[in-house]
């Protein structure tokens, strides 16, 4: 396969179960984490999944690491909702992890196209206007996930918010 400049190239650090060959476990991940499904459906064959299928192109070995080896894979943009990095990630690194074929994956490098950058809105105003609404400045803003998240009623997630807040952070996310 030969890469295109639209399509969002990643690397991944695969390390394949013993007699799987790496080839076949590079396979694995496109698919995985495009099109493919653990098994066969009746579906399969009713579109053609050229256009969305994420494509093994090379592969080579680690230096210096038994059985590692680092599989690139070339995925077309038809398979990202745009202006989505939630939706980007969770394709090409949400179920693939625990494929059966691998011992272990490790995503070591992503390339986005500038074509899908420019789809991402970016946030409604910048940090000036955060700082603005909690009059902190000159210094990075502090801020905690409450824990855990869920399970609190909402008397005691007050008090774990104020506590946080009493305690010097500057916010929470819930």
């Amino acid at each position: 396969y030969e890469t295109k400049d639209t399509d969002i190239l990643a690397a991944f650090r695969v390390t394949p179960q013993p007699g799987v060959p790496p080839e076949e476990a590079g396979a694995a991940v496109a698919a995985e984490s495009s099109t493919g499904t653990w098994t066969t459906v009746w579906t399969d064959g009713l579109t053609s999944l050229d256009r969305y299928k994420g494509r093994c192109y090379n592969i080579e070995p680690v230096a210096g690491e038994e059985n590692q080896y680092i599989a690139y894979v070339a995925y077309p943009l038809d398979l990202f909702e745009e202006g989505s990095v939630t939706n980007m990630f969770t394709s090409i690194v949400g179920n693939v992890f625990g494929f059966k074929a691998l011992r272990a994956l490790r995503l070591e490098d992503l390339r986005i196209p500038t074509s899908y950058i420019k789809t991402f809105q970016g946030p409604p105003h910048g940090i000036q206007v955060e700082r603005d609404k909690l009059n902190k400045y000159g210094r990075p803003l502090l801020g905690c996930t409450i824990k855990p998240k869920l399970g609190l009623s909402a008397k005691n997630y007050g008090r774990a918010v104020y506590e946080c807040l009493r305690g010097g952070l500057d916010f929470t996310k819930d």
